[in-house]
């Protein structure tokens, strides 16, 4: 059976999350959905990473094994016309080796956080980022970001239903800079914790506004323990940007 590589980009907004749920619709049904329709039968698709609810994603990407060799861009535009009105769509596909696998063949992982820190209101961007109403000092947030880089004991930025089996984990960068009334967070690594990304985001929030420092984060980091940490981030502001394969 064919195996095939789909790049997906999602507003996470109307769903559950990528995983399949009780509680609502996730982006893994509505793709698998989309699939069978096409296909006339159920097929199981895996992805790069689970998203929560209310996060974006830019540049997901899942496996899945078809009955033919589709023509990949006839892929893509089938997939994209079932998948509608849900605002899901298949970005590009790739016909892959039989053995390749989003998930566990992953590098390398970058997600984004934007933060619009203006006192208007974000309207256009309404679900997209995290609104806070009060200028936030970017240069101390980069600073303080610096310090969460590498491999430590991420204890403190980790969920408490987070089903990891180690809390320790390399965060290859966590860059932090500014577009206007914009602060956009980067991080990179092969994997995170579960709210990794927007507990740090959280925590350098505080630095921003004046109330932490980055000795601050230092020691939070090092207490491992989450009640140590800043507050979680919305999921508003959250995006799976990449997946790197090599």
């Amino acid at each position: 059976m064919p195996r095939f590589r789909l790049r997906l980009e999602y507003h996470g907004g109307g769903f559950v999350g990528w995983q399949r749920q009780h509680n609502g619709l996730s982006v893994q049904e509505v793709l698998e959905t989309a699939v069978e329709r096409l296909v006339g039968r159920p097929v199981r698709v895996q992805a790069a990473g689970r998203t929560d609810a209310g996060v974006h994603a830019l540049g997901q990407v899942v496996h899945l094994d078809l009955d033919r060799d589709w023509p990949v861009a006839t892929l893509r535009d089938a997939l994209n016309f079932h998948l509608k009105p849900h605002l899901a769509a298949v970005l590009d596909a790739a016909r892959v080796a039989d053995d390749f696998n989003a998930r566990r063949d992953a590098r390398r992982r970058t997600y984004l956080y934007r933060v619009c820190d203006r006192r208007a209101p974000a309207v256009v961007d309404h679900g997209r980022v995290w609104h806070v109403p009060r200028r936030l000092d970017a240069a101390a947030m980069a600073d303080a970001a610096r310090r969460l880089e590498g491999r430590h004991d991420f204890t403190t930025f980790r969920a408490a239903e987070c089903q990891a089996t180690s809390p320790e984990k390399t965060l290859d960068r966590l860059g932090v800079s500014r577009d206007g009334d914009e602060i956009r967070i980067e991080a990179e690594a092969r994997s995170f914790l579960h709210h990794q990304v927007r507990n740090m985001v959280g925590t350098l929030k505080l630095v921003g506004e004046g109330k932490w420092t980055a000795d601050d984060v230092s020691r939070a980091l090092d207490r491992r323990e989450r009640a140590a940490g800043g507050p979680t981030a919305p999921p508003d502001g959250l995006y799976f940007v990449r997946v790197d394969y090599v």
